[in-house]
């Protein structure tokens, strides 16, 4: 063998050993590599799914709603824009378990008070009661509708005249539904009996809009009265809560 070939030869040999040993090097650390990132032995814990709560009744604040009946389930929010307009937005909620209240009907335009509400109503201000009231007698001109409340047709249910726009009053009486501002629950929403005394007013009532303002009942177009008296349930103990945004909002 001539010296060139054998240098040839060991040149060779240390080329393929130096090859090996870097492929055996970036073998291990590969494996160092997938050994770092190997998962721990113990999971860390997955944070708790954050806890949902009933909704409260929507624009009703703590004050407001600590006067709800424990059993009241639906409830009626007639949202006055100010505290001396005559304008209002109604909107009927029901509540559910584990929901909370959920709105089942409006919202719907109504007038209030010619002189907007007021937490001290008296007979002739022209303002709306602010508070929370029960719902639990309605009656009319007309026949029933279909509602679950008692319900008295009777023609004394009249009324003639113009109101405070000139717009005629004929027909306001068709439906209503007695408020139960000092008077007697259980009775006909033509009922006298004022236990609070004359001088606090009543014959409160939710009546069909005459578009504009009245004394002091909150109106609604008929079509939406026949939907709140067909969707007024007793077994439900239903109220109305009522005044102006800021208030009710408190």
């Amino acid at each position: 063998m001539t010296v060139r070939k054998a240098l040839a030869l060991v040149t060779g040999a240390v080329m393929c050993t130096g090859v090996l040993a870097t492929g055996c090097a970036r073998e291990r650390t590969g494996a160092t590599s997938q050994d770092a990132h190997a998962p721990a032995s113990s999971a860390a814990p997955r944070p708790a799914p954050p806890r949902s709560f009933p909704r409260p009744l929507p624009g009703v604040g703590p004050l407001m709603r600590e006067r709800l009946p424990d059993g009241t389930r639906q409830a009626l929010v007639v949202t006055g824009e100010t505290e001396d307009s005559s304008r209002a937005r109604v909107v009927l909620y029901e509540q559910y378990p584990a929901e909370g209240w959920r709105a089942v009907a409006g919202p719907w335009p109504a007038h209030n008070g010619l002189r907007g509400w007021t937490e001290d109503h008296e007979a002739g201000d022209l303002h709306t009661p602010i508070g929370v009231f029960g719902l639990s007698d309605a009656g009319g001109r007309l026949p029933d509708p279909g509602t679950l409340l008692p319900y008295d047709e009777d023609p004394e249910f009249s009324v003639s005249g113009t109101g405070y726009l000139g717009e005629p009053l004929e027909g306001s009486f068709d439906y209503v539904v007695a408020i139960d501002y000092n008077r007697v629950p259980g009775t006909s929403p033509l009922d006298k009996a004022r236990p609070l005394g004359e001088e606090k007013g009543g014959g409160v009532w939710i009546h069909v809009d005459h578009d504009g303002p009245t004394n002091a009942c909150v109106s609604l177009s008929e079509e939406h009265m026949r939907a709140l008296l067909t969707a007024l349930d007793p077994g439900k103990e239903p109220v109305v809560v009522m005044g102006p945004r800021d208030v009710l909002a408190r």
